[in-house]
């Protein structure tokens, strides 16, 4: 059921052409569909973002177009100015109504609208510019529509003249915050809302209930997206591949494209893994942007991955003594009921080194026999004791850049940390937990409910480490 048309409160987010409006408003809305450019026009008409929880409108923002001509506006309102300060807004009603359809003020028509519908104001302004007096034209127009406003800082440049600022905008609005819509957190999100939650008596209670629900929300998209890692983790680690094939032995260039074909699906399971994220943490467009994410340049069976999401070697060593897991290769030939140990197994500390040598040898391969002759090739699940943390590195790192992205970002995501990531957040203490269920998944064995439960405390907390 939606909501009635007065129950929640509403944004109009106004100013000069270019100040960050659009993109005050996407971050806020938490919607990657609002249009942001560069050049001056891009909003044209005003448009109504509503921030929808499970239906129910939480608050609505109004992406306005820029003031064009408010030095005319000004003028006609003073010509029409009333004997008392509380007829001044119908003044500004009387003006929508008389040039509605008169093109020249079609912009500062459709951001006057929705101020005389209801909504609150939020000016913005580019604080890294300097303070000028013609700003105040339109603060005064503002002015005289009669409703709570608040003005917002937001530095788009490398300058910082907020403190002249300040000291202007103070004389028109109730409140001045900075804001910074591109590199907004949840917090300074939550922070902001409590601030327009003063703005007006009976939107106190409104906002704060805003403030409960998106809380929660987080929560559950928090909860969703370690699910998702676990799933996924579990899943690429379980893994086995297999292959039907006529000879009685598999050759080399057969081998070879099972162990291809093997990685490809498992880099499928990520990069779905990738998209479910953006989904969960509603970033629509993300995967429309080129080279979206620098992992796609980092290849997931690859030593440069290893390096920056794995274990460094001494923990490798540690991790692999202690839970006695398997590194190198066994190919069991299975022929007619019997099996020919054709590789060899390493285990202990020799298979910690031998984790950091790659990935093309560290699976196992079995050639199957069957009853009529049918024979397959199988490959999997993996034995390198590097790998989930690889895994559960890259996803980590990519569900937290997600995850704290601003929905007015339109830029690409870029890997800046070439260090050990996840031997960074996680600690040996922790990694005896993920290892007992990832050596049971190497045995093909379902690991128990309560162990996995403790395999997801430990992923719970290093992904709030990073948020």
């Amino acid at each position: 059921m939606e909501n009635k048309v007065n129950d929640y409160p509403k944004f109009a987010v106004v100013g000069h052409p270019n100040k960050g409006k659009s993109s005050i408003v996407s971050s806020l809305a938490l919607d990657d569909s609002v249009q942001i450019g560069n050049t001056p026009g891009t909003t044209q008409v005003k448009r109504g973002f509503p921030l929808k929880v499970d239906g129910k409108i939480v608050y609505e923002l109004f992406d306005t177009p820029g003031f064009q001509r408010a030095r005319r506006i000004l003028a006609w309102l003073e010509e029409n100015k009333p004997s008392s300060a509380d007829k001044r807004a119908d003044v500004i009603r009387e003006f929508i109504y008389q040039f509605r359809d008169d093109k020249r003020f079609k912009d500062e028509i459709e951001l006057l609208e929705p101020i005389m519908d209801g909504a609150g104001i939020i000016y913005v302004v580019d604080a890294s510019k300097p303070y000028g007096p013609e700003y105040e034209i339109e603060m005064e127009i503002l002015r005289w529509a009669g409703q709570p406003s608040m003005a917002i800082l937001n530095l788009i440049g490398d300058e910082d003249y907020r403190e002249d600022w300040k000291r202007a905008l103070g004389q028109y609005f109730r409140l001045v915050r900075t804001f910074n819509p591109l590199q907004a957190k949840f917090r300074d999100h939550i922070e902001l809302l409590e601030s327009m939650a003063q703005l007006k008596e009976e939107w106190t209670k409104s906002i704060k209930t805003a403030i409960g629900v998106l809380e929660d929300l987080q929560q559950q998209k928090i909860d969703r997206t370690v699910d998702a890692i676990i799933k996924g983790t579990v899943k690429s680690l379980s893994f086995v591949y297999t292959k039907r094939i006529k000879s009685k032995k598999a050759s080399k260039e057969e081998e070879k494209s099972v162990q291809e074909r093997y990685k490809k699906e498992i880099i499928k399971y990520e990069k779905n893994l990738e998209k479910e994220i953006a989904s969960i943490w509603n970033h629509r467009s993300i995967n429309k942007v080129d080279s979206v994410s620098s992992l796609d340049n980092v290849p997931l069976f690859s030593e440069e991955s290893a390096s920056v999401f794995g274990l460094g070697q001494k923990e490798l060593i540690v991790t692999g003594a202690s839970a006695g897991a398997i590194g190198g290769m066994g190919i069991d030939l299975a022929l007619g009921g019997s099996t020919f140990l054709l590789g060899s197994f390493i285990g202990g500390v020799v298979g910690g080194i031998g984790a950091m040598k790659g990935f093309d040898n560290l699976y196992e391969v079995k050639l199957l026999g069957q009853k009529f002759g049918k024979r397959e090739l199988s490959i999997g699940p993996m034995k390198n004791i590097n790998f989930p943390y690889v895994f559960l590195g890259r996803m980590l790192y990519h569900a937290s850049i997600i995850a704290n992205r601003s929905h007015a970002s339109r830029d690409t995501l870029e890997l800046k940390n070439k260090n050990s990531y996840i031997g960074k957040i996680i600690t040996s203490e922790m990694r005896k937990t993920l290892e007992e269920v990832h050596e049971k998944l190497r045995e093909k064995k379902e690991p128990k409910e309560e162990l996995i439960a403790k395999y997801r405390e430990v992923i719970l907390e290093s992904f709030l480490k990073l948020l």
